[in-house]
This record gives structure tokens, C-alpha cells and sequence, in this order.
């Protein structure tokens, strides 16, 4: 498309006006000339003057689009949006990336930006990470200069979310040390504490516990400055997980019921099962725990899952701690009950959520002295992990199928575990 002054002679002459005509009083015909021609770029102030005498729309003048073709992207994008918050992702994905393709918004930078960045949530919404980072990364080296520290940061926290998800930790834990740990951090907000949360899991997720633990303290003072409930929780439920990794069990627990109280019963039903399934999990994991409170505990959330069908990865880490404080009360038989619900819940869940469930079940089958049932969930998880890259969290999940399978006295499967536990992590 042409430029301003491009467009100032098209609808000058439409209009039947000479230079002169147009310039008149305001401004010398000359002055008009040189915008015409694109030796001068006209101030706001300017535009706004022609555009009223050209009886034409300022927005035309500055991007070539007219009131009517900006309004319709700007429904566009709401629908887009709309369809990406309501959980129709393929059609958020298709809206987005229609919109990108249009070439009308290259005029309109801000509004391509905002395109740009609902596709790539609608990619990290599909589980596309590579294809997501690929486009966040040309919108950030692109427009960092114009775009507000707000955008900035959510766009490192997206950056973050995707590496991490895609398996590159160094990454993910770079570029959000860039934000947080640079010469000048942001003031504390809510995006900044978001990517603090994403930055301190990705900490846990690489074993980095020394700075994970630094860093942790200066996360939750800056979730208390803020002071938004929902964020405030998350933190705490991190900072849980941490301390889990750190063997500090009774920190774990008050961190996670620090997280109940503050997110509260007007939170997400959804978040605050969550959290309750991690503080079960968490005293389970604790020594001298009370099987029989925990038990009763997570028989509660299951009666609460029993009215969602949408919550089956919550009612599949229900059912784990399920499993597991059976196990540890010796009552074999409704341990055994409960595995089967957890594989009955696996056949619906999403592939690496289903191979988690399957894991559990598999550890648990040892534990009830059923060797075959045992090796064909091993197998099955085992089968996955070839397949999937080479992390921390990959490295765990051979480590747990190497124990397992050790047990059941599968040595050379179990030693070829433990050597796949160990080249995830480099040794």
C-alpha cells in the first residue's frame, strides 16, 4: 500500500481539488506538494487538518483503512478471542491466523501485534510450542521497541511456558531471567509475577534448587505487593513443589494451605481442586502421615469431581492419592479398585496425562504383587518416553520405571531404564 501523502493525492484528486485548493489556507501548496511525494512525513496535527478538509477518515489517511474495514478486524479479533477463551481452539487457531495472513493489518501494527499474539496463545492452546515460539520470537525482535513493558513481559512468559513445555530449560529459564534478573527488573505486576511463577517451576523442573530457593523469597514478596489472590496462590502452591523437592515436607504442607486460604471459595472450583489434590499428595509424601484424614480428605474431592466430567486430569491425580494412601493403610483390595479407575480414567485423557496415570498404576500394581498387569503398564509408559525428549521430568519418569521394574525382577529392562533415566540428563 502507499504511504500518507500517496493516499492524501488519490482522494485529493477524487475530490476535484488542485494542491493549492487543498493547501489553503493553513498550509503553502508547496508543503502539500513534498507530503504528496513522500519527501515529508506530516505531523498528526496536519493529517487531522487534511483529512477534515479532504472529508475523509484520519485512520484512512494513516493506514489506508478505512473506519468500516478496522472495525470488522477489531470484531474479528473479539471472535477470535471469544472462541480461544471458550475452549474452541481450531477455530481461535483459524480466526487468528486469517487475520495474520490479511495484509490490510500491515498498516495497522498494533492490531497485527494483537493478531499475532492470539495465534500464538491458540498455538500453545494445541500443545504447537515450536510453531508458538517461532512466532513470538519474530513479533518480540520486530516490535520490542514499541511494545509496553506489560506486553513484554507476557510475551517472555509465553517465550517461557513454550520452552519449558517443549523440553528446553535452559531456554525457558533464560529468556525469563532476562525480564526478572536484568539490569533494570520491572516494577512488580501481575504479568511479572506470572512469568516469576514460570521461571521458579522451570527452576524445579532443571534441579536447580539453590536458585529456585533464592529466588523464591523475592517472588513472594513481590506477590504480596501486588496483591492479587489468584497470584498470591500460585506462588505458594510453587513454592510447595519446592519444598517437596528440598525434603521439607511440613514447609511443603503450610505452603500449599497458605494457598487454600488465599485464593478462597470465590476462586476457580477447578484451581481450588487442584490445590486440595496437591496438599494430599504433598502429606502423603510426608513421613508419619495420617493415611485415614488424607483418605477422607481426597474421598471428598471425588465426590466434588463426580459433578464435573471436564475435570478428568484432576480426578485422575484423585485417584492416584487414592491409590497411594490405600496402599500405605495395607488395604490392598480398595487399592486394587481404585486402579482400576485410574486406567478407566487414563483411556480419555490427553497422551502425557494418560502416560502419568499409567505410570502411577504400574507402580501401584507392583505394590499388589500383580507382576504382568505391572509390566504391561510399564511397558506402555516406557514405549512413550522413547519418544519423548529428553528432560528432567523424562528423566524421573525412567527412574520411577527402572525401581519399578527392578522389583518385579526384569533386570535387564530395568537397567536399560536407568541408563535412558541417565542420558536424559546428560551422564
Amino acid at each position: 500500500m502507499t504511504g500518507p501523502g500517496g493516499r492524501i493525492k488519490t482522494v485529493r484528486r477524487q475530490r476535484g481539488l488542485s494542491q493549492a485548493q487543498l493547501a489553503h489556507p493553513e498550509l503553502s501548496d508547496s508543503y502539500v506538494s513534498l507530503i504528496e511525494s513522500g519527501k515529508r512525513v506530516p505531523t498528526p496535527s496536519v493529517l487531522e487538518l487534511l483529512a477534515e478538509k479532504l472529508d475523509c477518515s484520519l485512520s484512512y489517511l494513516v493506514s489506508g483503512v478505512n473506519a468500516e474495514q478496522r472495525e470488522q478486524i477489531e470484531l474479528s479479533l473479539q471472535s477470535a478471542r471469544t472462541a480461544l477463551d471458550s475452549g474452541e481452539t481450531d477455530r481461535a487457531r483459524a480466526e487468528y491466523a486469517s487475520l495474520v495472513a490479511d495484509e490490510v493489518l500491515v498498516e495497522l501494527p498494533a492490531l497485527r501485534r494483537e493478531a499475532e499474539l492470539g495465534l500464538a496463545d491458540a498455538m500453545q492452546s494445541c500443545r504447537q510450542w515450536s510453531e508458538a515460539i517461532e512466532l513470538l520470537t519474530r513479533v518480540r525482535e520486530r516490535d520490542a521497541r514499541v511494545m509496553s513493558t506489560q506486553e513484554l513481559v507476557s510475551v517472555a512468559c509465553a517465550l517461557s511456558r513454550c520452552y519449558r513445555h517443549s523440553g528446553d530449560l535452559t531456554r525457558a529459564v533464560l529468556v525469563a531471567e532476562e525480564m526478572v534478573d536484568g539490569s533494570v527488573r520491572p516494577a512488580w505486576s501481575d504479568g511479572l509475577v506470572r512469568l516469576g511463577v514460570k521461571l521458579l517451576a522451570a527452576y524445579i523442573e532443571r534441579g536447580d534448587l539453590l536458585r529456585g530457593s533464592q529466588f523464591c523469597g523475592e517472588l513472594l514478596v513481590g506477590a504480596e505487593l501486588v496483591g492479587d489472590a489468584s497470584l498470591l496462590a500460585s506462588v505458594h502452591r510453587v513454592a510447595a513443589l519446592l519444598a517437596v523437592e528440598n525434603g521439607r515436607g511440613t514447609e511443603a504442607i503450610r505452603h500449599v494451605e497458605r494457598a487454600i486460604v488465599v485464593y478462597g471459595d470465590a476462586g476457580d472450583p477447578g484451581r481450588l481442586r487442584r490445590l486440595r489434590s496437591d496438599r494430599a499428595r504433598i502429606v502423603l509424601s510426608a513421613s508419619s502421615v495420617d493415611t485415614a484424614s488424607v483418605r477422607t480428605l481426597v474421598k471428598q474431592m471425588e465426590a466434588e469431581l463426580a459433578g464435573d466430567p471436564a475435570a478428568s486430569i484432576d480426578a485422575m491425580r484423585c485417584v492416584t492419592n487414592l491409590v497411594n494412601a490405600e496402599l500405605l493403610r495395607g488395604r490392598t483390595d480398595r487399592a486394587a479398585e481404585h486402579v482400576t479407575a485410574l486406567l478407566r480414567i487414563a483411556e480419555g485423557l490427553p497422551e502425557e496425562s494418560a502416560v502419568e496415570a499409567r505410570l502411577s498404576a504400574g507402580r501401584a500394581l507392583v505394590e499388589l504383587e500383580r507382576p504382568q498387569d505391572a509390566m504391561r503398564e510399564l511397558t506402555a509408559v516406557a514405549e512413550w518416553l522413547a519418544r519423548a525428549p529428553a528432560t528432567p521430568r523424562t528423566a524421573r519418569m525412567w527412574l520411577a520405571v527402572a525401581q519399578a521394574l527392578e522389583r518385579i525382577e526384569e533386570p535387564a529392562r530395568s537397567v536399560d531404564a536407568y541408563r535412558r533415566a541417565l542420558a536424559c540428563v546428560g551422564v
